[in-house]
């Protein structure tokens, strides 16, 4: 199990990979985001993009089963309030496979619940290529380590 304490600030993590094929971008974008550049190949190669291409969407989709995967289910993980900046860079195209790096920006302990805090992370995804396609600084809200919790209230509570 992760805890907050787990995530010391500047530290940077590769999570890892995935694929990208177009099969996948046309059958999202189809439900999602139905934009002809990323659903109709032909109508596609017209487009600035000259090819079909992954909804940033479907990046966000593909980014968050990574952060999953690589700690967030065996994590004391208590959702998220939010993403504070996301930013699609450079087009995600069927036959990429992206790779995602996130690193601990901040991290802020509740002063009014002692179990648990706030991760600011900062998120990156690069292609195959080290091209940076998507960034964003988002929040994690995190229990803290059961016994440091209870240190921390035993000292609070203390006359």
């Amino acid at each position: 199990m992760k805890y907050l304490e787990d995530f010391p600030a500047g530290e940077r993590r590769r999570l890892g990979t995935a694929h990208v094929s177009e099969a996948d971008v046309i059958r999202f974008a189809t439900e999602f985001d139905p934009q002809s550049f990323h659903i109709d190949p032909e109508a596609a190669k017209q487009s600035i993009y000259g090819s079909v291409i992954a909804s940033g969407w479907h990046t966000c989709a593909m980014t968050m089963r990574v952060i999953v995967d690589s700690y967030l289910k065996e994590s004391a993980s208590m959702g998220s309030p939010g993403i504070d900046e996301l930013r699609w860079l450079k087009p995600v195209r069927p036959g990429d496979t992206l790779t995602v790096f996130s690193t601990a920006e901040d991290i802020t302990f509740s002063k009014s619940k002692p179990d648990r805090g706030v991760l600011t992370s900062i998120t990156e995804v690069e292609n195959q290529h080290g091209e940076v396609v998507l960034t964003m600084r988002g929040k994690s809200m995190m229990k803290r380590r059961p016994e440091v919790a209870l240190g921390h209230q035993a000292e609070t509570a203390a006359p």
